[in-house]
């Protein structure tokens, strides 16, 4: 007769998946994958129209206002927002390292950085969407022109805002689960746990946000 295997044993009651991650973790790691399938739809049917037009406006022309500093300045705004992004990635990996330590005072300052930037971010983003609504640009609306010169679509438009949008929705959720970590770190759940697993958990959702982005802005701005 086959001998029982002790519950500590069994992976599910350990916390340990199959492949000897954590089990939080691992799950993590699917929900991503399939977050990127997601985006990568997304951005494959935009790459698809796209290149399956005779032209296409110029984001050079699009993209060229900056707060306080008027017109003229192409992609230097979304330069700065992806500046303030990869910021924000640092600040978070400098959490997550701290954790590792143990050390409760500079996961609280790095975790208060991370959050800092990416609420920055968020602001810039409200600021480019009002500025180019205010152009006549929404869903269903275009007023720019071809690089050509020809009257364009609206797909330009609709994918800008469904695909940065989806991506300001997953930014947004991320300040909030770092808020809730800082929370948790403030009330020593983690110091209590002897572990801050969780910290890591949460970076490896904002790292991922941080390397959608990427993409994000050579689609748009950049092609």
């Amino acid at each position: 007769m086959a001998q029982a295997v002790p519950a500590e044993q069994k992976w599910w009651s350990g916390g340990k998946s199959p492949f000897n991650v954590e089990y939080g973790k691992l799950m993590m790691w699917y929900f991503l994958m399939s977050d990127a399938f997601t985006f990568g739809a997304f951005l494959i049917s935009y790459g698809t129209i796209r290149f399956a037009s005779n032209s296409w406006p110029d984001p050079n022309e699009v993209f060229q206002s900056f707060p306080g500093l008027g017109n003229g300045l192409p992609l230097m705004f979304v330069s700065l927002m992806t500046f303030i992004l990869i910021i924000s990635s640092v600040t978070m990996v400098l959490a997550v390292q701290a954790g590792h330590a143990m050390d409760k005072k500079a996961v609280v300052r790095n975790l208060v950085l991370t959050i800092i930037g990416g609420i920055a971010f968020l602001s810039c983003q409200a600021w480019e969407w009002t500025h180019l609504h205010h152009e006549g640009a929404w869903w269903g609306s275009n007023p720019f022109l071809n690089a050509d010169g020809t009257k364009a679509t609206t797909n330009f438009t609709n994918f800008f805002f469904t695909i940065t949008g989806f991506h300001g929705f997953h930014v947004f959720s991320g300040v909030v689960i770092n808020i809730i970590m800082l929370i948790m770190t403030l009330n020593n759940v983690f110091e209590r746990k002897g572990h801050y697993l969780m910290i890591e958990k949460a970076g490896l959702y904002w790292h991922f946000v941080d390397l959608v982005w990427v993409f994000v802005f050579t689609v748009f701005y950049l092609v």
